[in-house]
């Protein structure tokens, strides 16, 4: 018996990254990881960076590197608001690599709090799209 399924529409800023069908829908809730199944009950949540991973109907797992965002849930519809969404199969991982050292950089030599705050934030995006794109989750 195949389970019954979500149409699931993410969007970037700039362009449309999936819409299709999916039976999960996994994501990184500001509060923790959450799951969203067919009849879910309809919900807003935010969520944070990590992975956000899409169950398809043939059972082949989609993961995608996230920045954060928002997810609605409504009459089996699951509509993604994301700041980036990345699918883990076009992640550039020498450049990933590169934004990771360089956010390192930018820690090191921050002076204020919030030149801090940013470097953190800049260095953890791009740890998650190299654990992302290494299978790392």
């Amino acid at each position: 018996m195949t389970m019954p399924s979500l149409y699931v529409d993410i969007v970037a800023p700039d362009h449309s990254v999936f819409k299709g069908e999916a039976t999960i829908v996994r994501a990184p809730g500001v509060e923790g990881s959450f799951e969203v199944l067919y009849n879910h009950a309809p919900m807003i949540a935010a969520f944070d960076v990590g992975p956000l991973y899409l169950t398809l109907p043939s059972g082949e797992r989609v993961v995608f590197a996230t920045s954060g965002g928002f997810l609605e849930v409504l009459n089996n519809t699951v509509t993604i608001l994301a700041e980036t969404a990345e699918p883990a199969s076009a992640i550039d991982v020498e450049r990933a690599r590169a934004a990771e050292q360089r956010a390192l950089e930018r820690l090191q030599r921050s002076a204020s709090s919030e030149e801090r705050r940013r470097a953190e934030q800049a260095l953890e995006r791009a740890r998650n799209r190299l654990r992302i794109a290494m299978g790392k989750v």
